[in-house]
């Protein structure tokens, strides 16, 4: 069985690409806040939503680079 190996320049770019989901989630929650016009406590107290949709976001952007890659691969066979 062939061992892989995960770089540290592809560890850096999956923690920053986890890192921009978490944001995106964060401005999304923000711009529920301002149009339902709740409390800004809410940034705080809705924090395990955030993480859910980040960490869901980071799936489905993972799945479309996936199926983007195999797309690829295919295309220049």
């Amino acid at each position: 069985m062939k061992d892989s190996v995960i770089t540290a320049q592809r560890k850096r770019t999956e923690l920053i690409t986890l890192l921009v989901c978490f944001v995106i989630a964060n401005v999304v929650n923000l711009c529920a806040i301002i149009a339902y016009g709740t409390r800004f406590v809410e940034l705080v107290t809705q924090l395990g939503y955030v993480v859910i949709f980040s960490v869901a976001l980071y799936i489905c952007w993972t799945v479309l680079r996936l199926i983007y890659y195999g797309i690829r691969s295919v295309v220049r066979k």
